[in-house]
């Protein structure tokens, strides 16, 4: 399908210029601000896209909902890298393994480019469901993404509340949605990808199973990958025994009541 074709050029040209912004930036911070953004653009791309039997209702329903999300994302990890005095500790670490911002810094950015083309895919299936008019299932799935957004944005405040008071350095956030989850930020971020599948799932329509992609793919990368496990080894290593502690009370990602102290 050409839409696809298109997106998936379209993500490694913008994750090309994240590696040439990172190089001359020197933080590979901005590579996370280029992705979400590059994700709202080719994504409202791919949901735009003329497609036989789309509503176009549905089609700028979806757009407009991943550009909230990638602009709400993009615009707060940008403003927390321009103001940030040290560069981000998780491509630090990938700039000592990769011996500086050259070639296989590139490749790394090009993985990223991959998983925009998937969502965007997601995106796709669920923007072109062949249905007379937006109902119940298009209201649910513009519902999930305004909490998941919401959520977030309440996780990042509080987490930007907590770093902002003296007292608090070298301690463990665990107040708010901190205090039921140790990655709540992580958990919005993959329920807003339930949301396509929600709008997509049809048996009259074959290409909406490929909407499972999107949180299937955010699920393993938070939870396997860049996202948790990366996290939590860097705040073992920096303040372990009160981290240690928090991860006896609080659910690792699914928000649940904590444990008593």
């Amino acid at each position: 399908m050409l839409v696809i074709v298109v997106c998936a050029v379209l993500a490694v040209i913008a994750l090309s210029i994240a590696w040439v912004i990172v190089r001359f930036a020197g933080d590979g911070g901005w590579t996370d601000v280029v992705w979400a953004l590059s994700i709202g653009a080719i994504g409202a791309l791919a949901a735009l896209w003329p497609a036989t039997d789309a509503i176009d209702a549905r089609q700028r329903l979806v757009a407009v909902l991943i550009g909230l999300w990638a602009l709400r994302l993009g615009g707060y990890i940008a403003v927390r890298t321009a103001r940030s005095d040290t560069p981000d500790p998780r491509y630090e670490r990938f700039k000592m393994q990769w011996g500086g911002w050259g070639f296989k810094a590139w490749a790394f950015l090009m993985i990223q480019a991959a998983t925009v083309a998937v969502l965007a895919v997601s995106l796709r299936a669920a923007a072109i469901r062949p249905n007379a008019d937006l109902g119940w299932r298009d209201a649910l799935a513009a519902l999930i993404v305004l909490i998941a957004v919401g959520g977030e944005a309440l996780a990042d405040r509080q987490m930007a509340a907590f770093r902002r008071e003296p007292s608090n350095k070298g301690k463990v956030a665990d107040t708010g949605l901190w205090a039921w989850s140790r990655h709540p930020n992580y958990f919005f971020e993959w329920t807003v990808w339930l949301a396509w599948p929600v709008m997509a799932l049809s048996l009259d329509h074959p290409f909406g199973w490929l909407s499972l992609m999107a949180p299937a793919m955010m699920w393993w990368l938070l939870n396997h990958v860049s996202g948790v496990p990366m996290l939590e080894a860097q705040l073992l290593k920096s303040r372990p025994q009160a981290y240690r502690a928090y991860q006896q009370r609080v659910s690792r990602f699914f928000p649940l009541p904590p444990k008593a102290r």
